[in-house]
């Protein structure tokens, strides 16, 4: 069985190295990753399961012709000082440890790089999230309860 843990650390090799695609079996579970640029998959196979992840590329569109800025585009524009909190798979993401538990995290609350955030489920497993930042979270992008795709921000958090 494969561990959050080792599962990023794959994929961060993946996107260091010039290895295009990764196909790891193990215990019965097969890992697949492929970089972007050609068709990104992230599959998970056990003997009983299977989920594949492909997702979805925006088609290029044309420049727009400069236009003021609306106050969403500049408060979207005010967050790159922020890190992003991303989902390392696809799976649910609970906010808490059970549904009569208290959230791990809400807006304002400081965090630790080894602070548990969420859990995300992915087959029947629940693994938690660790922030890997110190810092002020700022906003939670996702509900409670919301299927998550790799990749996907969770939290913006401003740095310490």
């Amino acid at each position: 069985m494969f561990k959050l843990s080792e599962i990023k650390e794959l994929i961060k090799l993946v996107d260091q190295t010039t290895v295009h695609e990764l196909e790891i079996e193990n215990e019965g579970m097969r890992l697949s990753i492929r970089k972007p640029g050609r068709t990104e998959v992230v599959n998970v196979q056990t003997p009983h399961l299977s989920h594949t992840y492909l997702p979805q590329v925006a088609a290029p569109t044309a420049p727009a012709a400069p236009v003021a800025a609306a106050p969403e585009a500049k408060a979207a524009a005010d967050d790159s000082h922020l890190h992003r909190i991303v989902s390392p798979m696809v799976g649910t993401f609970y906010r808490s440890p059970s549904p009569d538990a208290s959230s791990f995290v809400n807006i304002g609350d400081r965090v630790s790089d080894k602070s548990v955030v969420c859990i995300l489920e992915a087959m029947k497993l629940m693994n938690p999230l660790e922030a890997e930042v110190k810092g002020e979270i700022v906003d939670i992008l996702v509900e409670n309860g919301q299927l998550v795709e790799f990749g996907q921000p969770l939290f913006l958090v401003k740095p310490e």
